[in-house]
């Protein structure tokens, strides 16, 4: 589905990540740990266009992305949530929500103009979000900005489902969360998950993204070190001892 071949990607001339090949088959969950500076959400923004790489490949369902915008890659079925979760605070939810749904909007799937709203394609996302997250539900008339850190983390992954992607990029979802928001967003992850969205999960809470995963890569200083099964991993010394608190 996903395949990233001997990408390198630069800030000037600091190389953040340097040569890495992975891949992502559709319906698995593959999360990328590593250190703070690892590289980790510099492989999720190059996926998504916002950083064009240097050298190397990147493909989605065999035809390459990686001169294309980033509103095209949605387009074609990736959308990334990205770190800190960058709703819009002055939108109420639902605006954020229908935000989202941009793509359905250029694309022809839903429409929507000052004198006419044609909401086929919206009404039903909208649906699926709520369903998921019901106190989105309860609270759509509200500003994204007074929401409490878990449900703008909830509405920053319902604004990415609007455009009813075959692959979701999470970039730290459980960070500065409480412990109990925090499994209650992987849960959601894993419901996300079987309804056939692939997930590339970058996440600092290491234990539970190997968990969550099918697979795993681990990035050192722009590099993959190790890759594997998440249980796999879960058990290899070298990352109990770095990233699992031994």
């Amino acid at each position: 589905m996903l395949r990233i071949d001997s990408v390198r990607a630069s800030y000037g001339p600091i190389e953040a990540i340097k040569g890495i090949t992975l891949e992502l088959n559709a319906g698995e969950v593959v999360s990328l740990i590593g250190s703070n500076g690892a590289g980790k959400s510099t492989t999720l923004m190059a996926i998504s266009g916002i950083l064009r790489p240097v050298s190397g490949e990147i493909a989605f369902e065999g035809k390459s992305i990686k001169e294309i915008p980033p509103h095209r890659i949605v387009q074609r079925g990736i959308c990334q949530v990205p770190e800190g979760r960058r709703i819009f605070p002055r939108l109420t939810v639902r605006e954020n929500l229908e935000m989202g749904a941009y793509s359905l909007f250029k694309s022809g799937v839903a429409f929507f103009s000052k004198k006419k709203k044609d909401t086929h394609g919206l009404d039903s996302g909208m649906e699926k979000v709520f369903n998921l997250f019901p106190v989105l539900r309860e609270r759509q008339k509200q500003f994204g900005g007074t929401l409490s850190g878990g449900e703008q983390q909830m509405l920053a992954i319902g604004r990415a489902l609007m455009s009813s992607p075959k692959l979701l990029l999470l970039d730290e979802p459980s960070l500065g969360l409480a412990p109990i928001m925090v499994s209650r967003i992987f849960r959601t992850i894993r419901e996300i998950n079987k309804e056939g969205v692939a997930i590339l999960l970058v996440e600092q809470n290491a234990r539970a993204a190997l968990k969550l995963s099918h697979r795993g890569y681990v990035l050192e200083n722009g590099e993959i070190a190790l890759e594997g099964a998440g249980e796999e991993l879960l058990g290899n010394e070298r990352v109990r001892q770095l990233y699992l608190g031994g």
